[in-house]
């Protein structure tokens, strides 16, 4: 048998050529297929900036009582940690 990739003379059993190295046959088993991608919804994303945006302008008009302020500060931090959970949870 000849190498395709060289042309060196090789035994018709070899797996590889001994010169290059080029696998003379395609696999036996084929390689595992990919499990396809988890496809995640944006959705929790955006309604949590959407979330943000609507604490931050609230906090700008909001008079300077303290409950207000309170429930903006518990909503920003609720909407900044469900951002970190879903960008942290993508990483591998």
């Amino acid at each position: 048998m000849i190498c395709k990739r060289c042309g060196t003379e090789i035994a018709d059993k070899a797996l590889i050529c001994y010169r290059c190295g080029t696998a003379t046959a395609g696999p036996r088993v084929p390689p595992p297929a990919r499990p396809p991608a988890l496809r995640r919804s944006i959705g929790p994303s955006v309604l949590a900036l959407i979330a943000l945006v609507l604490a931050a302008a609230f906090m700008t008009r909001a008079p300077l009582a303290a409950a207000p302020r309170a429930i903006s500060w518990i909503v920003i931090g609720l909407a900044a940690a469900a951002i970190l959970w879903r960008v942290l949870g993508r990483r591998p």
